[in-house]
């Protein structure tokens, strides 16, 4: 019996890892998945605003030192708030999607 539940709890304890793992890969999914569906129209789908509607509007490049520079919060207030032409998506994504969002952004300036 005892052994029945060492192997359970080892199971358990598989399972648990298993499923953090895979909620931490989702959330960087979800992030990647919430850019590319929010923000690449405009940005672009590597923060170089090589869209049509990201330069007509101005929007500035991700990477570029004006836009990098910027804080977590300044970017996390921005994209809850909206800023300038960029509407505001407070409501309609969470805060801690917001908050995943920013992580991915700053990916995309490290690729530069």
């Amino acid at each position: 019996m005892k052994e029945i539940r060492c192997k359970a709890t080892a199971l358990l304890s598989g399972v648990a890892m298993v499923a953090a793992l895979s909620t931490s890969a989702m959330a960087q999914n979800t992030a990647a998945d919430t850019y590319k569906a929010k923000c690449a129209s405009c940005h672009g789908a590597d923060g170089e605003v090589n869209t049509p509607i990201g330069q007509k509007l101005g929007v500035k490049s991700i990477a570029s030192g004006e836009v990098a520079k910027h804080s977590d919060q300044a970017y996390f207030d921005a994209t809850q708030k909206g800023k300038g032409k960029m509407p505001p998506y407070g409501g309609k994504i969470s805060d801690g999607e917001i908050k995943a969002l920013v992580q991915d952004i700053r990916t995309l300036e490290k690729a530069k």
